[in-house]
């Protein structure tokens, strides 16, 4: 019984982390793929230009899906505080 909770627990915490990181993830890949055909079309190869707009865009990702990812967290802290007494013998 133990076991299964913690297992279940477990399973949730690693989707919850996928499920939160995503979009910043998904936007720096997708900003990286767009700034890198750039430079290889212009065969410019300056750092920068591939830093700082993926840092743009996954702040303005952060700002606009931080508050559901915020609320996801506190859903599942909220959840694991409260199945702490089913976990305790």
């Amino acid at each position: 019984m133990l076991a299964a909770e913690l297992g279940r627990l477990t399973a949730e915490t690693l989707y919850l982390v996928l499920l939160v990181s995503a979009p910043s993830l998904l936007v720096s890949l997708g900003v990286g793929l767009v700034i890198g055909l750039a430079q290889a079309v212009t065969q410019v190869q300056e750092q920068a230009l591939a830093f700082v707009p993926k840092l743009v865009a996954v702040a303005i990702a952060l700002a606009v899906g931080g508050p559901w990812m915020g609320a996801e967290l506190v859903r599942f802290t909220t959840q694991l505080w409260s199945a702490i007494p089913s976990l305790v013998p």
